[in-house]
Order: structure tokens, then sequence, then C-alpha cells
């Protein structure tokens, strides 16, 4: 398919034909999937149950009116035995009942049965006190003291009467200046974590989450704002950190000076009460793959201490005294050297390298090597230590693990998010503009290269970055089985899951939309592995094209170069996708239906990446995202599109991330984002200013995410909910009161009142892209939830004539809607307003724009061709039609025809 222009308000009109009803409108039984509301079947989304992690989280949705507020919950495990858990309401439905509720379990089991009924309670519950300037929280095996001023988030973390660690701390090295090739003298200024405040979030008795906010602090400056959450398991020996940074610098494209960090961290310190021999260092590699090695290694040596106490310090066991080994090993032990400090540094997706010293000041001794590490290493001894884990290593690189000082009486651990031994984080824009200083330039620009320029707008100030860390006391150095155990839950943390059934049958995110898959038939069948090939190819194209790194893991590029074999990652805004399209709707619909594993963890990167890095969280922006572009924040199009609420509601719902919800909340108020930016300012023929009481906003692109953000902050009675609530109706009220309702295009709303004007009179503002951001199915949503005929009506007309002829947009509305893209996608529209009303034209309709219009045909090639060199960089394959505009939007309307019309395939 040709590239999309960027915009296009386009007018027409339509006819309405009659609509004939059939019993596969939606609404009547055999349309509906039935769910009993209990028990509901939870399961682990991969093999291994909880493993060695702290705990999970899961949220499950319920059926309008099943369960009333205050309905306690109970879990079984599949033996029968009662499991604990704790619950609290996510969401409600407009008439009161629960719509999404939380559950938190610290077992390992699996089969769980989750049914109403009373919880049992932890023989170990979490508990939390306040006082005295910190947070003590115990799981009934390990007690934290977590610091609610100062420069410790972590004061200490005990086992029994033993201190595993203590001082946690955020680290952070600024490079003020930054010079190309081998020119200048590197400089660096150290900064550390200064809280601002912490906030228990849960208490207790299954999960516990303590909030600590702050910035990183030098003398009199600080930066950089961090927001962690720990989180606590009953009777655990581990807990849980999310760290988040939201870049404030200065860093100006041109300049050598400016913020650039040169290097992030987690640092703990771990005492060090065992002998220099009893002292342990483990170092996960690759896979299942350990380091094991000792401070003082009596192993290998010229005389042998024996048998039994060599094995015994390979094992991480403590060694028996000295004087009982061969004494020709025992009075020489002051001449083996003590080695203190290790370094794992993974400075690419493909290699890292493992290093060791006795000591500062003296020289490095290459210790290994390999491609991939998982992140995870162990310091300590017989009497206790600290593991630790930083998730997505590799691909989130350049990380770092460090451990100094383990030959004294404190070693020192730091996980770095960003390697210090990396190159400096240069954020700098990626040109000098290149004479783009009108708006017709740019415009001129955004003709060739597809990148929306405009100068001073391609900057990071205010984006974000969120990573996930874990921490074990152990109360003495583990076996390697458990240790294998603890890597792989940095590698994959366990995550609890309702079936798809579940999900279908609450009909929740759109009832009728998604159905789980189904081979019945061989065009059902050839449709599902249409489906299946497009998810495998871009899983695959995330590893051969190496979509990795601090800042992009999560993202997909938007358009293929076939000429250079290559996707368009320096051309303008054909480089990283930033949601264009809605690739986030199309993944998470597509777990939804299916619960499939490898689909939920592609849409988790996503939704960490899209909704922090490709939307300003700080300045003047806030609020909105940037449009697709060579950077995540290059484009000079801040747009309420990308910030979409819509995006990040699936993971919320179905975890419970704080975070996320974080994200979503902070949307409530992004309808004054349109005072501080017009987004059509480059393409408006007449003037228009801002103006807090009539503020030009579209019915598609910008309403559907602002809608979405209301109604989340609604459904979970969030701070605003009331205003939320007023929002959601009465913007509802006044695009359906629109003389075109949605096909009218825009309006002009009232910041203060939370409506929009009606227009006097009609007017055409069709764009293809107005629904292709989460309309179509905010609106099913929408429809579903609240009794509004008028705006029902408003949307199936839209729905009916954007894939209408051109006659019969002008039968309708006095005018056709001109030269439209995008049909494919827009099928699903088709077939949502087919069975809404009962209309089998538009059921046909829908099918036939689905395989004969543009995007993905059946004869499209559903192949890929192999790579190698030298016509690629690195052996592969790639399928040279494949575009993620057209994939999202051929997902989309796949999943949702099939789950609508199903039965109304043609023959």
């Amino acid at each position: 398919m040709s590239p999309i222009p960027r915009r296009s308000l386009l007018k027409a009109a339509a006819v309405a034909g009659a609509a004939a009803r059939f019993s596969w409108a939606l609404g009547t039984p055999d349309a509906q999937a039935a769910t009993d509301p209990d028990p509901v079947r939870l399961d682990w989304l991969e093999d291994g149950g909880l493993g060695a992690a702290p705990g999970s989280t899961v949220g499950v949705p319920w059926p309008r009116g099943v369960h009333r507020p205050g309905q306690t919950f109970a879990l079984e495990d599949s033996a029968g035995n009662a499991v604990p858990v704790q619950s609290w309401p996510l969401a409600y439905w407009p008439d009161g009942s629960l719509k999404w509720t939380a559950h938190a379990v610290s077992s390992d089991a699996s089969g769980f049965k989750l049914t109403a009924g009373e919880p049992a309670a932890p023989e170990a519950r979490v508990t939390v006190e306040r006082g005295g300037g910190t947070i003590r929280v115990s799981t009934g095996v390990v007690a934290v003291k977590i610091g609610t001023n100062g420069s410790a988030l972590v004061k200490s973390v005990t086992r029994g009467t033993t201190e595993i660690a203590r001082d946690g701390r955020l680290v952070l090295v600024r490079q003020p200046e930054v010079e190309d090739e081998d020119q200048g003298a590197e400089k660096f200024e150290h900064f550390e974590s200064a809280i601002s405040g912490a906030e228990v979030e849960q208490d207790g008795p299954v999960r516990a989450v303590v909030r600590v906010d702050g910035k990183h602090r030098k003398g009199g400056r600080s930066w950089l704002p961090f927001s962690v959450r720990l989180y606590f398991y009953a009777g655990t020996d581990s807990f849980r950190m999310v760290h988040t940074i939201t870049f404030d610098g200065t860093q100006e494209p041109g300049k050598s000076s400016g913020d650039f960090v040169r290097g992030l961290g987690v640092r703990f310190t771990v005492p060090m009460r065992d002998a220099a021999y009893d002292r342990h260092i483990r170092i996960g590699g690759e896979g299942t793959g350990l380091l094991r090695e000792a401070v003082q290694g009596i192993t290998g040596l010229r005389r042998d201490p024996g048998a039994a106490v060599q094995t015994a310090q390979f094992a991480g066991e403590k060694l028996p005294d000295p004087s009982t080994w061969d004494q020709r090993v025992t009075t020489r032990l002051p001449y083996i050297p003590r080695w203190g400090d290790y370094t794992l540094s993974q400075l690419s997706a493909d290699g890292f390298t493992l290093r060791k010293r006795t000591k500062k000041g003296h020289g490095w001794i290459a210790a290994g090597g390999g491609r991939r590490a998982c992140g995870f290493g162990y310091v300590g001894g017989p009497s206790g230590g600290l593991s630790f884990g930083l998730r997505d290593f590799w691909e989130k690189f350049p990380a770092q693990l460090d451990v100094r000082d383990a030959h004294t009486d404190d070693a020192e651990v730091t996980l770095w998010l960003w390697s210090p031994e990396a190159r400096p984080m240069d954020l700098r824009f990626y040109h000098d503009g290149m004479g783009q200083d009108t708006y017709a330039e740019q415009l001129e620009g955004l003709n060739i290269t597809y990148e929306d320029y405009e100068p001073g707008f391609g900057t990071p100030y205010g984006i974000a970055r969120t990573s996930e860390l874990l921490f074990w006391a152990n109360e003495s150095t583990p076996a390697p089985e458990e240790l294998a155990r603890q890597a792989a839950a940095v590698r994959v943390l366990p995550q609890l899951a309702a079936p798809p059934r579940q999900l279908i049958g609450a009909k929740v995110f759109g009832p009728g939309l998604y159905s789980e898959p189904d081979r019945s038939t061989p065009a059902k069948a050839k449709i599902e592995d249409h489906l299946d090939f497009l998810f495998t190819y871009y899983k695959d194209q995330v590893e051969m094209r190496r979509w990795y790194g601090f800042w992009d893991y999560g993202d997909i590029m938007h358009s293929y170069d076939p000429v250079r074999h290559q996707w368009r990652y320096d051309v303008g805004g054909y480089a990283w996708d930033n949601s264009e399209l809605s690739p986030d709707l199309w993944l998470w619909f597509a777990y939804l239906r299916s619960g499939r594993a490898d689909i939920f963890r592609f849409a988790e990167a996503m939704t960490r990446h899209t909704g922090e890095v490709d939307v300003y969280h700080l300045g003047q922006w806030a609020g909105l995202g940037t449009r697709h572009g060579v950077q995540h924040y290059a484009d000079s199009a801040k747009q309420q599109r990308i910030a979409n609420t819509t995006y990040r509601r699936y993971y919320y719902f179905l975890t419970a991330d704080e975070r996320v919800g974080d994200l979503m909340h902070a949307n409530v108020d992004s309808d004054e984002t349109f005072l501080a930016l017009d987004p059509l300012r480059k393409i408006r023929t007449e003037p228009y200013t801002p103006d807090r009481h009539a503020l030009s906003i579209g019915f598609g692109t910008d309403w559907s995410g602002l809608v979405s953000a209301w109604l989340t902050e609604w459904e979970r009675r969030g701070p605003k909910w009331e205003k939320a609530r007023a929002r959601v109706l009465s913007t509802m009220e006044t695009i359906a009161a629109q003389p075109n309702g949605f096909v009218q295009g825009s309006g002009l709303y009232d910041l203060d009142t939370g409506r929009f004007a009606v227009a006097a009179a009609p007017v055409v503002g069709v764009s293809h892209l107005s629904a292709v951001f989460g309309l179509n199915e905010l609106c099913a949503e929408l429809i579903d939830l609240f009794d509004m005929p008028a705006f029902k009506t408003a949307y199936l007309d839209y729905c009916r004539y954007f894939n209408a002829t051109k006659a019969e947009q002008a039968a309708r509305y006095g005018t056709n809607f001109g030269t439209l893209l995008l049909f494919q996608g827009h099928s699903r529209l088709d077939a949502y307003a087919a069975v809404q009303t009962g209309d089998a034209q538009l059921a046909a309709r829908a099918w036939t724009k689905f395989y004969a219009s543009d995007g993905y045909t059946e004869s499209s090639p559903w192949k890929t061709e192999k790579l190698s060199g030298p016509v690629t960089l690195v052996p592969g394959s790639e399928a040279d039609w494949v575009y993620t505009n057209d994939t999202a939007l051929y997902g989309l309307a796949a999943i949702e025809n099939l789950a609508l019309l199903g039965d109304r395939m043609p023959s």
C-alpha cells in the first residue's frame, strides 16, 4: 500500500438504506458469549507457576450487575486448598456493580478457582508500620525499612535479626559535555536520590505497595524526577521495584554541553560478615548460566585443601574450619588474592563481557562473556546475602551489574539501567532543520520525508521510562537450582491471567468485538493463519532488526524500504511507529481472544514503551504524545491520539499495574492541552486562536483520546471521577446533537462546561484517521454502557457511510466524503453497524471491504523471503509487502469481523 497522508479532512454525505433485522443482531442470546459469574479459573501465563517471584496480581472482569461493591472473594488451588488472596475493586459499571477486581497472591500453586466468599488469611501477613521518618514493611519473612526523606529509599532489609542490605538509593552520573570522536576530556558529576515524599498505597494482608518520589540531587541542583514503587507479598523473602524516571534535562542540537546521563542505577550496600573464602559471588550469564565464585577461591590452587572443601565452596556452603584443611593451604591463605570487584556490562543486545579485579587501583581480569545476560546476580555468604535482578536486561541495553568491595565489611551492588561504560545518553535532535523555518517549508519537508518538522519541537524534555527490578533477602547463599529460579523470575515475571472466556463473557473492552480463535471453516482458518503470520513476523523482525535499547524496546517500525531490504529507520515519519493506527490495540485484542503468553509479553513491552517514551509527562506538552518518527519525540505533531488512554487500559485492567494507572489518571485534564497547542496549526486556512470556551477539537482522533481518559477515570472512581463522568456524557450528547453528528468532524469545545457548541449549519469533515485510533472500540463500549439513542444513531451513521458509495454519501449529506483511504480497516465499522442494526447489506459490505478494497488481500504473498549477505546486514527474512499501518488495521478488522459476523462470511 502506498504511504498514507498525515491527515486529510474530507467532506461527504450519504443516504440511509432500509435495515432488515435478523436474529444475529447484537444483544440476542445466540450472539453473546455466556459466562457464569463464579467460579473464575485463573492460571499462569507461562509454565512454571510463581517460581521465585514475590507474587502476582491479576485483574478479573465481571458481567454487569453480578457483584455489588464490597463483595469479598475466596481463592482455591487445583487441589481445593484455600489460598490467601487480597482483592480490591479496579472499576465499576455505571450501575455501581463491580466491573473489574484485582487479586493478589503469593502462592506457587496453579489451577486457581476464584469465587465470591471470605478469603483465607495468610499464615504470615504483610504488615506496614509508619513512624520516625520510616515506613516499615514486614512480609513475615523479611522486614524492609523505607525512607520518607533523605537519600535512602530502602534504609535496611533484614531477615530475622540479620541485616541483608541497607542504604538502597538511586544513583545518577551526569556528563556535562560530550565531544565527538576522540576530542575533549570527560568529566562527571555524581547525583543521588533525594526523597520528596513517600506514601503507603496498600498495606496488606497479602500485598503492600509503597510509593517513593523525588529527584536526583547533588549540592544545590535537583533534576531527573523519579517515582519508585516497592511491592511486597505475604510470606516471601523478596520484593519488586518499579522505577520510573522522567527526563527534565537540557540537550540542544548542535551543542556539546548539556545534561547527558552517563550512568543511571540503583545501589545497595550489602554487609559482608563471612570469611573471605565464604563470600560468594553469583552473576547470571545466558539462560540459567552462572558465574559461581568466592571472593577468595580455594579451588585450582597448587595445593589441595581437600575435595570436600573445594566442592563445598563451589556449592556455596560454609566451609569447615581451616584448621581441618591441608595445612599447606591454610598457612598460605594470606597469599591467595581476594577478588572484591565484579562487572558485567551489556552494551548491546548481542554481547556482554564479565571482568573482575582485586580492588580499586588494580588491573581488571577478563572473566568471560557471552551474548545475552539474564541481568541477575548475588553477593553474600552462609550468613545471608542479596540476590538482585533487572528485567529486560539485554533488551534495554546498555545495562550493567556491578559488585564492589566484596572483600571488605561492606560490599556495594549497583544495577545500572544505563551503563556508565556506554556512550552518554544523547537525546539531541538528529538534524539541524535543513532550512525548514516556515510552515510552508515544513510542509514541503513533510511531502518528501513524511516528517513534520518544526524548530524546537523535537525535544526529549518530559519523556519517561519505567524499569523493573527484583531483590531477594536470602538467609544463606542459595543452591544453584534456587538461583536459577530467581534468575528465571527476573527474565519473565510470572503473571496470573483470567481466560479469554471470562473476558468475552463479561463484555469488557467492547462487547462482541472479539471472540476466541475459530478454525471451523476454511475461510476462518485462513484468516487465523494470516493473523498468526503477522504476529510471528513482527516478533521475528524485532530480533532480526534489533529493535532493542533503553528508549526503543517495545516499539516497532512504521514502513519498509524494499530497495534497501530494511525498515525505514532513518526516513522521517516512516521510522518508529509510536502507536500510529493502533498496533497496540491489535496486539491487545489478539491477546484478549487467545490468552497467548507471547502476544501478552509483546503487548506488555509496547505498552511500557508507548505510554512512557512516546508521551510527554512534564513541560508545555504534558499529556500529548508524538507522531511517528526517527526519534520517538522528533516530530512536531504533538497530539492526543498518541497519548490515548485506550492503549493503556488493557494492561492496567489485566494486571492492576499502578504505574500505568498513573499515566491514565494524568490524562484526565488533557483537554487543557488544546490551549497549549493547535494540532491543525499548519493546515488551517482561516485564522484561529485557541479560546478556552471555543477550542477546536476533532470528534475522531482528538475526542477518542479524551473520552477514553474520562471513561477510565469514571470507571476507576479516581479522584476526578465526577468531572470525568460529566465530560463523558456531555461530549456524547453534544456530538450527537451536531447537524451531521460524527460526520460534522469537529466542534468548538468549552473547557469549563465540557460541552461542544452545537453548530448552526451542517458540515462534512470526515478523515480516514478519525476512527483508527480506537474510536470504534470506545464507541462500542460507550453505546453498551449508556442508553443514549441519539449518540448511537450518530455513530452508526458514521459507520454506515464511511464505506458507502459517493452517491450514497451525497444523497445523505449533500456532498460526498471525497477521496478516502483505509477501507479494510473501516470494514469493522460496517460489521459493528450491521450487527447493531440487523442490516444484512452492511454485513455483506463488511466482508467485501475486508477482502477486496485496500490493505492486505488473499492474493498478498502471506510468506517471507530469506535474506542474507551482502543484501542485508544480518541473515533473516523479509515480507516487503508488510506495512505496520496495514497490519494494525487488518488485525483489528479480522478480529472484530470474525467476532461480529463470523457466521455471515461469504462462501
